[in-house]
């Protein structure tokens, strides 16, 4: 969908397009309230910020719907197309690499409580698992802080390239 689509949809359509990139309903009726954007990045400008600070719960709403890090995402909805697309390199690491990545979201579960998670577009999946055994020295309150920045990143991501 297009700026200008995006713009003139539906109230309920363009709250489609939004929560593909992140499952907060406040955030979502926001973006979509701020209709219309001049631009793509007056879009992204404003997700970015209404994104912040999310609370405890709206990342947990947004956490629920990524998978692990390695995982491939099922299912035809927006939210796995995009996790298809963004954890693509690591579908290509190694026996050890995948297995070191599993171990690694086990313990990051066991820690904090959610799933490891990081903006894997753009990254290799050495540098993907050499974060994740940085992250676990971190503490809750330092990780759940990384894990939103890391939601809000990744939510603009998306709006961006949806709307591009």
């Amino acid at each position: 969908m297009l700026l200008e689509e995006f713009n003139t949809a539906t109230p309920q359509q363009a709250a489609e397009l939004v929560r593909a990139c992140a499952d907060v309903d406040r955030w979502v009726e926001a973006v979509v309230a701020g209709r219309p954007y001049g631009e793509v990045e007056d879009a992204v400008t404003a997700a970015e910020t209404l994104a912040h600070p999310w609370t405890d719960a709206e990342i947990d709403s947004a956490l629920a719907h990524h998978p692990r890090i390695g995982e491939r995402a099922n299912g035809a909805e927006p939210e796995a197309q995009h996790s298809r697309r963004e954890q693509a390199s690591v579908a290509q690491a190694s026996v050890d690499v995948k297995e070191q990545l599993a171990a690694g979201n086990r313990a990051y579960e066991e820690r904090f409580g959610h799933v490891f998670l990081i903006r894997a577009a753009g990254r290799s999946p050495a540098e993907i698992l050499e974060q994740l055994q940085r992250r676990l020295q971190h503490t809750p309150e330092r990780e759940r802080a990384l894990a939103a920045d890391n939601l809000r990143e990744i939510a603009a991501r998306r709006l961006r390239g949806m709307l591009t």
